[in-house]
């Protein structure tokens, strides 16, 4: 089971997520957006907004930067492994707080606005409490990295997240003694990456650049046309 769940799904996850992802953009592409609630209710959302699209990339691109990056480069820039590890701490928990602080804003948001709740999808509801779920126990881990700074775990994090990036068939025995908050926070992101394409989430992969060109394929049409209609 731990081989299946941290050397299997994790292609299992991405694989959904690419495929996924391509799928619903090519069969259902006016889904493909956020949803604004802005419309409906202003308060809470600007401030949860930023707090929380800040912190969560802040962390997601510390995360690509400190897992994928080779031992051995850290190792030429002289960064010690309990260098990197504070690091990590301090900046992931500065952006994990921020986060959470503005999930919980847009999550009290969405559940105890009538009006945003009868908007608002069962996905729409899921995939915020799973984030936050997420970032919980990333804060967690927090704590448990703190009783020992030598970056022995951190270290096996880094060679398991490079063993499945490379196909290493051994990935899973990297981390197979580290603590089970890590493996939770582990199986919660790649849970996160399955349901990605079934999610409000995809207008993540979006950047309005050709929206604004001169070559975009059309208009997105908001009322039904009538025949004789103008162009």
């Amino acid at each position: 089971m731990h081989h299946f769940l941290y050397g299997v799904y994790p292609y299992i996850a991405t694989a959904v997520l690419l495929i996924g992802s391509i799928a619903r953009y090519e069969r259902d592409p006016f889904t493909w957006k956020s949803s604004s609630s802005q419309l409906l209710r202003r308060k809470q959302l600007i401030m949860g907004s930023i707090l929380f699209h800040v912190g969560v990339l802040t962390i997601f691109f510390g995360h690509l930067i400190g897992l994928l990056t080779p031992l051995a480069l850290f190792e030429a820039l002289g960064v010690s492994h309990t260098a990197k590890q504070i690091l990590a701490m301090t900046a992931g928990g500065i952006a994990g707080i921020m986060a959470l602080v503005g999930g919980g804003m847009l999550a009290h948001r969405r559940l105890t606005d009538p009006r945003i709740r009868a908007n608002s999808s069962f996905a729409d509801t899921a995939i915020l409490l799973l984030l936050l779920m997420q970032l919980v126990l990333g804060l967690t881990t927090i704590l448990v990295s703190a009783q020992h700074l030598d970056g022995e775990e951190m270290i096996k994090l880094m060679k398991w997240a490079q063993g499945i990036a490379y196909f290493d068939g051994n990935a899973a025995s990297y981390i197979e003694d580290v603590n089970i908050i890590f493996k939770l926070h582990i199986f919660v992101g790649l849970t996160i990456f399955l349901v990605f394409p079934f999610t409000r989430l995809v207008h993540m992969l979006s950047v309005p650049v050709r929206y604004v060109t001169p070559w975009r394929k059309g208009y997105q049409i908001v009322r039904s046309r009538r025949q004789g209609d103008a162009k």
